[in-house]
């Protein structure tokens, strides 16, 4: 993912975050199908399903521990993670119905947070956000692409079908 500033448009940021969380569960959807195998990304990384959820989830929560920190008038808490640079033994384990049920429950939840709080920034707020670094809006539209990490491992609904069926190869999404 790209550290550039976000570009921000005309959308809501609430919807923003929203859409997003729809589209990391509409390919996680299909990842019951997952082979095992890590998918190749672009910078010498690889994801699996695990790992891709892990991502949208800490990068969601990282980045509301920011803004809420900043509207209370305090520093943020610096993050520890190692991000994508790692897979770790969990984002190998294999991607089960209980496993989608699960991101199912934790990842609207964590998109309804951030809309509720978005919903109830003003303009000014989120344009003119407290703190250094990003506005708010600008956050919001960064986290929207945290569907990077899911169209990384990509849509997996053809996995295992035969080409000659006619589903050809392996579907995945731009990143």
């Amino acid at each position: 993912m790209s550290e550039e500033v976000p570009i921000t448009d005309e959308r809501d940021p609430a919807l923003v975050v929203t859409a997003m969380v729809d589209h990391v569960l509409g390919l996680a959807a299909t990842w019951t199908a997952w082979d095992g195998r890590p998918v190749p990304a672009d910078d010498d990384r690889v994801f699996t399903p695990h790992k891709a959820l892990r991502r949208v989830a800490d990068h969601m929560v990282d980045h509301l521990a920011e803004m809420e920190a900043r509207l209370a008038g305090r520093p943020t808490i610096p993050d520890h993670w190692h991000a994508s640079a790692i897979t770790t033994p969990a984002d190998l384990a294999p991607f089960t119905e209980q496993d989608l049920e699960e991101a199912r429950s934790r990842l609207p939840r964590l998109g309804r947070i951030w809309a509720d709080r978005l919903t109830e920034l003003t303009t000014v707020q989120l344009d003119r956000s407290p703190g250094e670094g990003w506005t708010f809006r600008q956050i919001a539209f960064h986290v929207g692409e945290s569907t990077y990490y899911a169209d990384c491992v990509g849509d997996l609904s053809a996995a295992g079908t035969p080409p000659e069926s006619g589903q050809g190869e392996v579907v995945r999404t731009g990143s």
